[in-house]
């Protein structure tokens, strides 16, 4: 598959009173093209600062990219100028934020808020502007576009006010979108609609998409791959189907475990031991080790490299050393993959048995 953006091994760094926070220690992964990566993991982990710093939101007075290179279009990203950046942001890279009323600007319409990426990057009339407005808010399923581009942001609901920032990140057919836990505000029925939008979108305009969330159900529906970040790291990588049904890592375990089942009769929720590394000192060895029954003393030592298990599958953890002693998934996740016969990955990995 074609590559549209490579992170290779980032490093970011802030610098606060404290001390130096070593926020992205070594990160690398690949989007391709059409394909939807989320990425995935705790508060903390540097799921949305690695993703800001491909946007280059990131304050440059406390912010520092200490190594790595963000590859797209034959540019690195990390050595553009911000007047450079600013060509790229909003036409080629979008980005969806957390929060649609923190991202629209109360005092102007939210036609005039589409409009403006539009007039920014493409040599288009204003009349033309406001068509393909109109346009983008009949695509992400607002009813009477032409009537509401004249409505100011207070006027919409919450799921309403998120499809408008969906429609201006689509403003200029970006080739990347970044959805930065776009459905956390939401209930969960406007939740599931946003989510289907997103999908039917992405085939209609054939954009790739990063899609940070710590929400592994909304993940299952909408996710090519699957990057599990932990401690300013990605942890495993794979297919959703791989990280779902055939994890590697204890951190991975240990997320899938936290989620409720309504196949599985669990008295109690599972909750992770323990609190996310202080990245103000970072651990020598595995980041998680402190917080795994399955920690071996080399991860108290030695950071784990990237452990091959498929074609598509990774995971830095000593487990899948040749040397390391087997151990078997907690008794939850392995009775979560029987329950999963129907996927494509437990068909070809197991033949359907049990």
């Amino acid at each position: 598959m074609e590559k549209i953006l490579q992170v290779k091994d980032l490093e970011l760094s802030f610098h606060t009173f404290a001390g130096e926070v070593k926020a992205i220690r070594g990160v690398s992964f690949d989007l391709n093209k059409g394909e939807t990566l989320a990425i995935v993991g705790e508060s903390g982990s540097g799921k949305s600062v690695t993703t800001k710093s491909i946007m280059r939101l990131l304050p440059e007075s406390s912010s520092e990219f200490k190594n790595g290179e963000i590859l797209f279009n034959n540019h690195d990203l990390t050595k553009l100028t911000d007047k450079e950046m600013q060509k790229i942001r909003g036409k080629d890279i979008s980005m969806i934020f957390q929060d649609p009323m923190t991202s629209l600007n109360p005092t102007m319409t939210i036609g005039k808020q589409i409009m403006e990426p539009i007039l920014k990057h493409q040599k288009v009339s204003k009349a033309k502007a406001k068509e393909v407005a109109v346009e983008l808010l009949k695509l992400v399923g607002l009813p009477n576009p032409e009537m509401r581009i004249k409505m100011y942001p207070h006027q919409f609901s919450g799921g309403q006010r998120q499809r408008i920032v969906i429609a201006i990140a689509l403003a200029c057919n970006p080739k990347i979108l970044i959805a930065d836990e776009p459905t956390t505000a939401l209930d969960v029925t406007i939740q599931a609609q946003i989510l289907e939008l997103m999908k039917d979108i992405q085939k209609k305009v054939d954009t790739s998409i990063i899609f940070i969330t710590h929400d592994l159900g909304v993940v299952a529906n909408v996710a090519d791959r699957v990057a599990v970040m932990y401690g300013g790291r990605i942890v495993e990588v794979g297919t959703v189907d791989e990280i779902f049904y055939n994890p590697q890592h204890p951190y991975t375990w240990g997320l899938l475990s936290s989620m409720p089942s309504m196949d599985l009769e669990e008295e109690r929720l599972y909750a992770i031991p323990g609190t996310p590394p202080d990245l103000l000192n970072p651990p020598v060895g595995d980041a998680f080790a402190l917080r795994s029954e399955y920690a071996l003393q080399i991860d108290l030592e030695q950071a784990p490299p990237m452990f091959q298990v498929s074609k598509t599958h990774f995971a830095a953890t000593w487990l899948l050393h040749p040397n390391a002693p087997e151990v078997e998934p907690p008794a939850n996740i392995i009775e979560r993959m029987k329950t999963f016969r129907g996927s494509r990955y437990y068909e070809e990995t197991t033949g359907g048995e049990a």
